[in-house]
């Protein structure tokens, strides 16, 4: 039996990060989460393969798109902030995770101190 698409382990490790929220300001083809208001990750929910943009360190994303084809710069989004990642199975799931909790806590980082000791409850 086959695991879950890479779109949908995506979505669960996005939804599995503390306060994380699932919200569709675009549309209904766009997964928006965000904590605390503010976007880590946009899942797209059109025809497969999808793909999914995440919050980067400007010279970690210039790193990533020179070595990853499925790694270009944010879709409408700021490019030196944000990369956005085809769900093509190129990208390996263990530095796929790593990049989402690398956008993560860059938003979480950006958090207040309360709103940071809330999420740790």
């Amino acid at each position: 039996m086959a695991g879950p698409s890479p779109r949908d382990r995506v979505i669960d490790e996005c939804t599995a990060k503390p306060g994380s929220v699932e919200d569709y300001p675009f549309g209904d083809q766009v997964a928006v989460f965000k904590v605390f208001g503010r976007m880590f990750a946009l899942v797209s929910l059109g025809p497969p393969p999808g793909s999914v943009s995440l919050k980067c360190d400007p010279g970690l994303a210039l790193d990533l798109r020179a070595r990853h084809a499925a790694i270009t710069p944010g879709y409408h989004l700021n490019k030196r902030h944000w990369n956005t990642v085809a769900l093509d199975g190129s990208v390996p799931d263990d530095e796929l995770d790593e990049l989402i909790d690398h956008s993560y806590d860059l938003v979480v980082a950006r958090l207040t101190k309360a709103q940071r000791n809330e999420l740790r409850t």
